[in-house]
C-alpha cells in the first residue's frame, strides 16, 4: 500500500492510494476549498488542486471513475458547478458525478471526493444520464448517481420519491441482467429534511427490499441515509449507488461486531453495517453511516460530540476488524455534523487519530436529532485468495 497524504495542508490536497499486485492502483482524492472566494473562485481553486493531485499521482484524466461534489446551496450553485471541468468530461471518458447539497465545513461552498483507477486497463461507457459502467478484469462496475424524482411541483411524498429512485436503480440493473439483491453493494440516500422524512423513506425501502427478496433472513445493502438535497425544489429523496454486476457469491460477506452493535433489523431499519467484497489480491470494505449507538440501538453520549465521535470511530474500527481490515486501511472518510460549530474540535480529533486518511467533513443532520455526528468510508485491505476474481 502506498500513501501520500497532507492533512490540513496549505495546498488543500489529501490523497491515499492502494496498489495491489494483480489489479492496479486505486486512488482517493479529497479537496475542500478555502471558503474565502466566490463560487467561481472556489471552483477554480478546486480545479487547480485537483489538477495538482492528478499530476502528483501521475494520473491521466481517463483514470477518473467517480466524483462527488459537496456544495452549500444546490438550487443556486448546481448550474454553475455543472458547467465546470469538475463535472464535464470529454467524449469517450464518462465519469460518474454526484452533486449533493451538504455544505462543506468549516465554511466553503465546494468540496470534492474523487476515485480513480490506474495501472490496468479499464473501459467506461455511459449507459444513461445517471449510469456509468466501468469494465475491469472481466467485472462490470455500475456507478449510479443523481437519482431523484426531478420534482418541480409540490405534493409528492417521501414514500413515492423513494419508490421512484429505487425504481430507476432497479431498472438500470435489470437492463444489465443484474438485480438489487445480487449486485447492489452500496447506496447513499439523501433526504431534504431527515428529521421529518426519514421514517417514510425507511418504511418504503423496507417494502421495496422485501419485494426484491431482501429480508432479515437474507441480507440488506450497506447504506447511508443522511440530510442532503439535489437541485430540484420539491425533491425530498435523492440517491447514489454502486453495484458490481459480476459478483461471485464467494466474494461477499457482511460486517458486524455484536459486542458493540446490534443488527439494524432489531430497530426496524434495513441496511448492513458494512459489506466486504473480496478479490484475489484485496478486499473492499464499504462502511455504512455509523453513529454513537449501543447494542440496544440507543443513542449514547447525548450532547457530547467528541465522545460520540470517539465511540462511532470505535464502531468503524470494530466493523473493519471483523473483515480483517484496520482503520489505517481507510481510503477516505466522510463525516457528517449536525452542528457546524463542532467542526474545529472534530477535525482536530480526527487529524490526531487518523492522520493518514483523507477526510471530507460536511454539514448533514443524522436520522435521529440526538446524533451529533455520523461517519462512513471505504477501506481497502490486502487479501490473498487466488481463486477469487481479480479486481
Amino acid at each position: 500500500m502506498t500513501l501520500a497524504f497532507t492533512p490540513d495542508s496549505s495546498d488543500g490536497i489529501a490523497t491515499k492510494s492502494f496498489r495491489g499486485p494483480l489489479g492496479g492502483t486505486e486512488h482517493f482524492i479529497a479537496l475542500t476549498a478555502d471558503g474565502e472566494r466566490d463560487l467561481p473562485g472556489q471552483i477554480a481553486e478546486i480545479e487547480e488542486r485537483y489538477a495538482a493531485a492528478l499530476d502528483a499521482l501521475a494520473l491521466p484524466e481517463e483514470s477518473a471513475v467517480f466524483r462527488r461534489l459537496f456544495i452549500s446551496d444546490a438550487m443556486n450553485q448546481a448550474e454553475t458547478v455543472r458547467a465546470s471541468e469538475l463535472v464535464q468530461s470529454a467524449p469517450g471518458n464518462p465519469v460518474a458525478i454526484s452533486l449533493i447539497q451538504q455544505p462543506p465545513l468549516p465554511g466553503a461552498k465546494l468540496a470534492l471526493l474523487a476515485y480513480h483507477l490506474s495501472g490496468s486497463t479499464i473501459r467506461k461507457r455511459r449507459l444513461s444520464e445517471h449510469d456509468v459502467l466501468v469494465e475491469k478484469n472481466g467485472s462490470r462496475h455500475l456507478w449510479t448517481t443523481g437519482l431523484c424524482a426531478g420534482q418541480t411541483i409540490s405534493g409528492a411524498s417521501p414514500e413515492a420519491q423513494t419508490r421512484s429512485v429505487f425504481g430507476d436503480l432497479i431498472g438500470a440493473l435489470t437492463k444489465e441482467s443484474g438485480t438489487l439483491g445480487d449486485n447492489c453493494v452500496r447506496t447513499w440516500l439523501y433526504l431534504k429534511d431527515v428529521d421529518v422524512f426519514y421514517q417514510g423513506m425507511v418504511d418504503t425501502r423496507g417494502a421495496i427490499f422485501a419485494e426484491n427478496g431482501l429480508t432479515p433472513d437474507t441480507h440488506y445493502i450497506a447504506s447511508t441515509g443522511i440530510e442532503g438535497a439535489c437541485a430540484h425544489r420539491y425533491d425530498l429523496v435523492a440517491m447514489d449507488a454502486y453495484s458490481n454486476l459480476d459478483l461471485d457469491p464467494r466474494q461477499v460477506s457482511y460486517l458486524n461486531d455484536f459486542s458493540r452493535l446490534c443488527a439494524t433489523k432489531d430497530y426496524n431499519v434495513h441496511f448492513e453495517r458494512g459489506t466486504r467484497i473480496a478479490y484475489a489480491d484485496r478486499a473492499h470494505h464499504f462502511i455504512s453511516g455509523t453513529a454513537s449507538i449501543d447494542t440496544r440501538g440507543d443513542v449514547v453520549f447525548l450532547g457530547d460530540v467528541l465522545r460520540q465521535t470517539e465511540y462511532a470511530l470505535g464502531h468503524v474500527d470494530a466493523l473493519l476488524r471483523s473483515g480483517g481490515a484496520r482503520l489505517d486501511d481507510l481510503g477516505h472518510l466522510i463525516v457528517y455534523l449536525r452542528d457546524p460549530t463542532d467542526y474545529a474540535r472534530v477535525r482536530a480529533f480526527l487529524s490526531e487519530r487518523l492522520p493518514g486518511v483523507p477526510a471530507v467533513i460536511v454539514q448533514g443532520a443524522v436520522c435521529r436529532p440526538q446524533w451529533l455526528i455520523e461517519m462512513e468510508g471505504i477501506a481497502i485491505a490486502p487479501h490473498d485468495a487466488p481463486s477469487l476474481p481479480s479486481f
